[in-house]
Protein backbone atom coordinates (compact mmCIF):
# COMPACT_ATOMS: atom_id res chain seq x y z
CA UNK A 1 0.00 0.00 0.00
CA UNK A 2 1.42 3.42 -0.98
CA UNK A 3 2.12 5.96 1.74
CA UNK A 4 -0.70 8.31 2.76
CA UNK A 5 0.98 11.34 1.15
CA UNK A 6 1.08 9.49 -2.20
CA UNK A 7 -2.64 8.73 -1.95
CA UNK A 8 -3.39 12.42 -1.31
CA UNK A 9 -1.10 13.49 -4.16
CA UNK A 10 -2.88 11.10 -6.51
CA UNK A 11 -6.29 12.46 -5.47
CA UNK A 12 -5.16 16.06 -5.88
CA UNK A 13 -3.72 15.28 -9.30
CA UNK A 14 -6.97 13.58 -10.33
CA UNK A 15 -9.04 16.57 -9.14
CA UNK A 16 -6.76 18.94 -11.08
CA UNK A 17 -7.02 16.89 -14.27
CA UNK A 18 -10.82 16.59 -14.05
CA UNK A 19 -11.16 20.28 -13.12
CA UNK A 20 -8.99 21.35 -16.05
CA UNK A 21 -11.00 19.17 -18.41
CA UNK A 22 -14.33 20.54 -17.15
CA UNK A 23 -13.08 24.12 -17.39
CA UNK A 24 -11.89 23.53 -20.95
CA UNK A 25 -15.28 22.28 -22.16
CA UNK A 26 -17.54 24.49 -20.04
CA UNK A 27 -15.65 27.80 -19.93
CA UNK A 28 -17.51 30.83 -21.17
CA UNK A 29 -16.34 31.89 -24.59
CA UNK A 30 -17.67 34.06 -27.37
CA UNK A 31 -21.41 33.36 -27.26
CA UNK A 32 -21.84 34.55 -30.84
CA UNK A 33 -24.47 37.09 -31.80
CA UNK A 34 -27.07 37.82 -29.13
CA UNK A 35 -30.62 39.06 -29.78
CA UNK A 36 -30.72 42.82 -29.27
CA UNK A 37 -26.97 43.34 -29.63
CA UNK A 38 -24.94 44.57 -32.58
CA UNK A 39 -23.50 41.70 -34.59
CA UNK A 40 -19.80 41.35 -35.43
CA UNK A 41 -18.65 43.41 -38.41
CA UNK A 42 -16.75 41.70 -41.23
CA UNK A 43 -15.34 42.21 -44.71
CA UNK A 44 -15.54 39.69 -47.55
CA UNK A 45 -15.32 39.77 -51.33
CA UNK A 46 -18.47 39.28 -53.37
CA UNK A 47 -18.58 37.35 -56.64
CA UNK A 48 -18.10 40.60 -58.57
CA UNK A 49 -14.76 41.21 -56.81
CA UNK A 50 -16.10 44.02 -54.63
CA UNK A 51 -15.29 44.26 -50.95
CA UNK A 52 -18.42 44.14 -48.84
CA UNK A 53 -18.50 45.23 -45.23
CA UNK A 54 -21.49 44.50 -43.02
CA UNK A 55 -21.40 47.89 -41.28
CA UNK A 56 -21.79 49.62 -44.68
CA UNK A 57 -25.40 48.39 -44.69
CA UNK A 58 -26.43 50.24 -41.53
CA UNK A 59 -29.71 51.98 -42.17
CA UNK A 60 -31.05 48.91 -43.99
CA UNK A 61 -32.59 45.68 -42.75
CA UNK A 62 -30.03 42.92 -43.41
CA UNK A 63 -30.72 39.24 -43.97
CA UNK A 64 -27.39 37.49 -43.39
CA UNK A 65 -27.64 33.95 -44.75
CA UNK A 66 -24.83 31.39 -44.27
CA UNK A 67 -25.11 28.59 -46.82
CA UNK A 68 -23.30 26.27 -49.27
CA UNK A 69 -23.99 24.81 -52.71
CA UNK A 70 -23.44 21.27 -51.36
CA UNK A 71 -26.10 21.75 -48.66
CA UNK A 72 -29.45 20.31 -49.81
CA UNK A 73 -31.61 22.50 -47.51
CA UNK A 74 -29.67 25.57 -48.72
CA UNK A 75 -30.32 24.68 -52.36
CA UNK A 76 -33.99 24.17 -51.51
CA UNK A 77 -34.17 27.58 -49.80
CA UNK A 78 -32.33 29.69 -52.43
CA UNK A 79 -35.17 30.22 -54.95
CA UNK A 80 -37.55 31.58 -52.29
CA UNK A 81 -34.77 33.71 -50.74
CA UNK A 82 -34.00 35.08 -54.21
CA UNK A 83 -37.66 36.02 -54.76
CA UNK A 84 -37.76 37.57 -51.27
CA UNK A 85 -34.71 39.71 -52.16
CA UNK A 86 -36.38 40.93 -55.34
CA UNK A 87 -39.60 41.80 -53.49
CA UNK A 88 -38.05 43.51 -50.46
CA UNK A 89 -34.91 45.17 -51.89
CA UNK A 90 -36.84 48.28 -53.04
CA UNK A 91 -38.09 48.70 -49.46
CA UNK A 92 -34.62 48.71 -47.90
CA UNK A 93 -33.88 45.03 -47.20
CA UNK A 94 -30.50 43.61 -48.24
CA UNK A 95 -29.78 39.89 -48.48
CA UNK A 96 -26.14 38.95 -47.99
CA UNK A 97 -25.67 35.30 -48.91
CA UNK A 98 -22.36 34.19 -47.38
CA UNK A 99 -21.25 30.93 -48.95
CA UNK A 100 -18.84 28.66 -47.10
CA UNK A 101 -18.04 26.86 -50.36
CA UNK A 102 -14.35 26.23 -50.95
CA UNK A 103 -14.94 25.63 -54.66
CA UNK A 104 -15.36 29.10 -56.18
CA UNK A 105 -16.27 27.76 -59.63
CA UNK A 106 -19.11 25.64 -58.20
CA UNK A 107 -20.41 28.70 -56.38
CA UNK A 108 -20.22 30.87 -59.51
CA UNK A 109 -22.03 28.21 -61.56
CA UNK A 110 -24.73 27.89 -58.89
CA UNK A 111 -25.23 31.68 -58.72
CA UNK A 112 -25.52 31.84 -62.51
CA UNK A 113 -27.80 28.79 -62.82
CA UNK A 114 -30.16 30.11 -60.11
CA UNK A 115 -29.84 33.72 -61.32
CA UNK A 116 -29.21 34.94 -57.78
CA UNK A 117 -30.06 38.62 -57.34
CA UNK A 118 -28.76 38.91 -53.79
CA UNK A 119 -25.20 39.81 -52.84
CA UNK A 120 -23.22 36.56 -52.79
CA UNK A 121 -19.90 36.57 -50.96
CA UNK A 122 -17.43 33.82 -50.15
CA UNK A 123 -16.31 32.74 -46.68
CA UNK A 124 -14.33 29.63 -47.72
CA UNK A 125 -12.19 29.57 -44.58
CA UNK A 126 -15.36 29.98 -42.49
CA UNK A 127 -13.81 32.83 -40.51
CA UNK A 128 -17.03 34.87 -40.52
CA UNK A 129 -19.16 31.76 -40.06
CA UNK A 130 -17.12 30.82 -36.98
CA UNK A 131 -17.53 34.33 -35.57
CA UNK A 132 -21.29 33.91 -35.86
CA UNK A 133 -21.02 30.38 -34.44
CA UNK A 134 -23.00 28.81 -37.26
CA UNK A 135 -23.27 25.06 -36.94
CA UNK A 136 -25.99 24.01 -39.36
CA UNK A 137 -26.55 25.35 -42.83
CA UNK A 138 -28.46 27.34 -43.76
CA UNK A 139 -28.44 29.73 -40.82
CA UNK A 140 -29.91 33.19 -41.17
CA UNK A 141 -29.43 36.25 -38.99
CA UNK A 142 -31.89 39.14 -39.39
CA UNK A 143 -30.46 42.52 -38.41
CA UNK A 144 -32.29 45.78 -37.83
CA UNK A 145 -31.19 49.13 -39.25
CA UNK A 146 -28.67 49.59 -36.43
CA UNK A 147 -27.05 46.20 -37.08
CA UNK A 148 -28.61 44.54 -34.04
CA UNK A 149 -29.72 40.93 -34.22
CA UNK A 150 -33.51 40.69 -34.09
CA UNK A 151 -34.02 37.08 -35.15
CA UNK A 152 -32.07 33.94 -35.98
CA UNK A 153 -33.38 31.14 -38.21
CA UNK A 154 -31.75 27.72 -38.35
CA UNK A 155 -32.51 25.49 -41.32
CA UNK A 156 -34.26 26.13 -44.61
CA UNK A 157 -36.93 28.83 -44.52
CA UNK A 158 -39.86 29.45 -46.80
CA UNK A 159 -39.28 33.14 -47.53
CA UNK A 160 -42.75 33.38 -49.09
CA UNK A 161 -44.37 32.66 -45.72
CA UNK A 162 -46.84 35.50 -44.97
CA UNK A 163 -45.67 35.58 -41.34
CA UNK A 164 -42.16 36.49 -42.51
CA UNK A 165 -43.53 39.17 -44.82
CA UNK A 166 -45.47 40.61 -41.88
CA UNK A 167 -42.39 40.46 -39.65
CA UNK A 168 -40.31 42.36 -42.22
CA UNK A 169 -43.03 44.93 -42.80
CA UNK A 170 -43.09 45.65 -39.07
CA UNK A 171 -39.28 45.98 -39.06
CA UNK A 172 -39.43 48.37 -42.00
CA UNK A 173 -42.09 50.50 -40.28
CA UNK A 174 -40.10 50.82 -37.05
CA UNK A 175 -37.44 53.48 -36.87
Amino acid sequence: MPPVWAQYATRILLVLVVGTFLYAILRPGNPGPVIGRTTPDFQLMDLEGRRIQLSAYRGKIVVLNFWATWCAPCVEEMPSLNRFQEAFAPQGVVVLALSVDEDEQALRKFAADYQLKMIVARDPDRRVSAGYQTFKYPETFILDRQGRLVRKLIGATDWADPRLASFFKSLLESR
